[in-house]
């Protein structure tokens, strides 16, 4: 349980922020996909007022990825905040973006992998991964081993310093609600029309516009539905091999918001996703969930992988299943060409 059971769909991250600032006060964090008007920029917000030591600020595009610093500074002139590029479609970038980090802070409390790709067409990584399972998932698999020295370092410091023991530093996946739309595809993770097992296949309560394949066989809700299980699996994964270092780990829903992620889809599609939609958050309220998950001590030993809501819930089965976390460490081991252990 969380340590504010009131608190839902309505709560503020700036509240919860507030609320935990002595978790937040002299730490350092790092945030991807921070933009103007998203989710990340409204985490950074409320992290930002609480004073953190080091607020690291890794995105794509630099002109957006400065113009939300600027903003930040000027909102909080003391707070020392920083900016790296990050392309998590290309592992390179990944790889120089963490180094960078590396130079600039010797641990790291929070790292909360906030990025995620919306496409509508098949797209593909540097390395040919499709482009959604490897932006959302692989990305930050391979940025979260880069960075796990600092992160060990963290726990490893907060711990004999303050006591504050196991699970105070945190590895926050941003996944969704879209995790049920599918399951990792494993025999077709590139989604190019191979034959999977039942296992693997999108639901059948799936409505036409979601199970919808383009000409070339690519199912773009398919493929968006298993990079968002791959995030909940992969804290799983965290849990499961890591945790005995001390650092916890969750994935998040963190609600329903307009923002720039919908921009490619069609009218059909548009319409569809907003019936899934029971409630429309503010940007401040949908930073509320990964901040419950990033701060709140309750949480220091817990085993459940995910939140929704500012409260632990329950994700779909595919997503929890230890199994499917084993084959998903592996597979992408593989696809960064080294071992994360």
């Amino acid at each position: 349980m969380t340590s504010n059971p009131t608190w839902g769909e309505k709560t503020a991250g700036s509240e919860v922020a507030k609320t935990f600032a002595d978790k937040i006060k002299g730490r350092n964090v790092v945030i991807t996909g921070v933009a103007p008007k998203g989710i990340g920029q409204s985490t950074a917000s409320a992290i930002a007022a609480q004073g953190p030591a080091h607020l690291i600020l890794a995105s794509r595009t630099k002109e957006k990825l400065e113009q939300s610093a600027t903003e930040l500074r000027s909102a909080h002139p003391g707070v020392d905040i920083q900016t790296v590029l990050l392309d998590l479609a290309s592992q390179a970038s990944v790889r120089e973006a963490a180094a960078a980090i590396a130079q600039r802070i010797p641990t790291l409390d929070l790292l909360i992998n906030n990025a995620g790709a919306v496409v509508m067409t098949r797209q593909l990584t540097a390395e040919g991964i499709e482009l959604q399972f490897g932006a959302n998932h692989i990305g930050h698999f391979l940025f979260t081993q880069q960075l796990m020295p600092l992160l060990e370092a963290a726990a490893a410091a907060r711990d004999s310093a303050s006591g504050a023991g196991a699970g105070a530093t945190r590895i926050i996946n941003l996944s969704s609600q879209g995790h049920r739309c599918s399951p990792v595809r494993f025999h077709d993770i590139n989604i190019e029309g191979k034959e999977v097992p039942e296992e693997e296949r999108q639901p059948s309560y799936m409505p036409p516009t979601f199970t919808r394949a383009n000409e070339d066989g690519y199912i773009p809700i398919a493929a968006y539905g298993q990079s968002k299980s791959a995030n909940i699996l992969f804290s799983v994964g965290l849990q499961r091999r890591l945790k005995s270092r001390g650092i916890a780990f969750f994935s998040v829903h963190p609600g329903s918001m307009d923002t720039h992620l919908g921009r490619d889809h069609d009218p059909e599609m548009a319409e569809a996703i907003s019936k899934t939609a029971t409630y429309w958050k503010t940007l401040d309220q949908g930073s509320a969930t990964t901040l419950v998950a990033a701060l709140d001590p309750a949480l220091n030993d817990s085993n459940e992988p995910y939140l929704s809501d500012c409260q632990f819930a329950e994700p779909a089965p595919w997503a929890k299943d230890a199994e499917n976390a084993e084959k998903l460490w592996k597979l992408s081991e593989e696809l960064i060409g080294e071992k994360f252990d």
